[in-house]
């Protein structure tokens, strides 16, 4: 996100402040910076996962109608961002009083964290299988090694760069496994209806739709890239950079050539490795680990820099602890290499995901209803105290919205009972406990100042 901003913008100001309309980052430099996100491998693995269970059809349905809701919901979002210049923890602030926005902070720095080291794993792992002399345990320090120096700098003067520098390769990458793969397998129209053994339900639609919203942590990822737009820049961003045109790209065009890959290569199941297997059959192993190389760095470098600027605002707000952002940047690089060298990296992960996605889910629900109501902005007349001293240690308001919408997800997912529903409820009661809430709320229950 490089941009015509001053040099004196300094990390804690990133990290814990508003950004000032004086220090927004341009257009093109926002753009590049965030396009990053869209070429994780991830993407490509769920939609053949969900291709493989659910058949391409309803896969497809599922893809679409995700891009819609993250275009309509991101929309809003950005658009709330770039008019305060809030971070996710600043903004949980008012939602939830300095205690509880400390809860949402943790759950968001760890769960960039978690993505950092499944992308950073899927590295290492095709760095291992193309060059056997390197164990996965030293292709992990190397993958820490080169990913911490990417947050050093600042959103605004090097990821744009990097990211920019990196989108023809993944777009070639893209291009490339499909017309190998082609070459590989020849061509058939086979993958577009595939279904899996049994048939495919008639709603399965649903569930992929369902699975997606297991991805609502990129809700938070766009409130943080979004504050550093220009006011002037805010359409462009709401209904383009972060609008659907990116999730077109992030999910339909990455879901499509995943299923491609997959259903081509004749695969009944899909490991979180075996969209990498099959790109060093088609692609062989040197161009193979190039691309994952790219397309993991490029995502890698948003998940390194949000989990260090919300374990940065995390921690100096719970124990006072004040360091230079290039320090948090090696601390989190050392949780990273500690996790991605422990054993079945991918299984734990992904259920620490799975439960702490439902307190996503739940977040969005409230920040989402906070945006769209006019009762906050009827108790402060415009005003918007989000400072330390300015807000209570619990709001009731955002707690009891944010606990109870969490807790019926926890609970259908534990229990079983509706489990495979559980995101939608926890969306729903957040949003409805929230709103209910808001009607009978006091500027105490916001904040401290008059």
């Amino acid at each position: 996100m490089a941009a015509n901003i001053p040099n004196v913008v300094e990390d804690v100001d990133v990290a814990t402040l508003a950004i000032p309309d004086d220090m927004r980052s341009s257009r093109s430099s926002l753009t590049m910076a965030w396009w990053g996100v869209c070429s994780a491998l991830f993407y490509i693995f769920l939609a053949a996962t969900l291709a493989i269970n659910f058949g391409t059809q309803n896969t497809i349905i599922g893809m679409l109608l995700s891009v819609v809701a993250y275009g309509l919901i991101n929309s809003v979002l950005t658009r709330y961002a770039i008019k305060t210049g809030l971070s996710v923890s600043l903004f949980s602030r008012i939602l939830f009083g300095k205690v509880g926005a400390l809860l949402a902070t943790l759950i968001f720095f760890l769960t960039a964290i978690y993505y950092a080291v499944f992308e950073g794993s899927v590295i290492a792992v095709a760095a291992n299988k193309v060059i056997p002399n390197l164990s996965y345990e030293w292709a992990c320090v190397l993958v820490v090694l080169y990913s911490v120096p990417l947050v050093f700098g600042s959103v605004q003067h090097w990821l744009d760069k990097l990211n920019g520098f990196l989108l023809p390769f993944y777009i070639f990458g893209l291009l490339l496994a499909v017309v190998m793969t082609v070459g590989t397998y020849g061509y058939s129209n086979d993958w577009l209806s595939f279904e899996p053994q049994g048939g495919a339900a008639s709603y399965g639609w649903i569930s992929v739709f369902i699975a997606y919203m297991g991805v609502w942590i990129l809700m938070m990822f766009t409130f943080d890239f979004a504050r550093f737009g220009a006011k002037q820049d805010t359409e462009y961003h709401a209904r383009i950079n972060f609008g659907m045109p990116f999730y077109v790209m992030t999910f339909l065009i990455n879901g499509l050539v995943g299923i491609f890959l997959i259903t081509s290569g004749q695969l009944a199941t899909v490991s979180e490795t075996g969209v990498v297997d099959q790109l060093i059959v088609v692609l062989g192993g040197g161009l193979a680990l190039l691309f994952v190389w790219v397309t993991q760095t490029r995502i890698n470098s948003a998940n390194f820099y949000l989990a260090t600027v919300n374990m940065q605002a995390f921690f100096e707000k719970l124990l006072g602890v004040s360091l230079k952002k290039w320090m948090w940047a090696i601390l989190v690089g050392v949780v990273v290499l500690v996790m991605m060298r422990s054993t079945d990296v991918f299984s734990y992960i992904l259920t620490a995901l799975n439960y702490q996605g439902i307190f996503v889910t739940a977040w969005v629900g409230v920040a989402l209803t906070h945006i769209l109501s006019k009762r906050y902005d009827q108790l402060f007349d415009g005003a918007l105290p989000y400072h330390s001293n300015q807000v209570p240690n619990f709001n009731p308001c955002g707690l009891a919205a944010w606990f109870i919408g969490s807790g019926m997800g926890l609970l259908m997912t534990l229990t079983g009972i509706g489990a495979a529903y559980a995101p939608v409820a926890t969306f729903l009661f957040s949003v409805g406990v929230y709103y209910g809430m808001l009607q009978i709320a006091h500027r105490e229950w916001f904040a401290t100042v008059e």
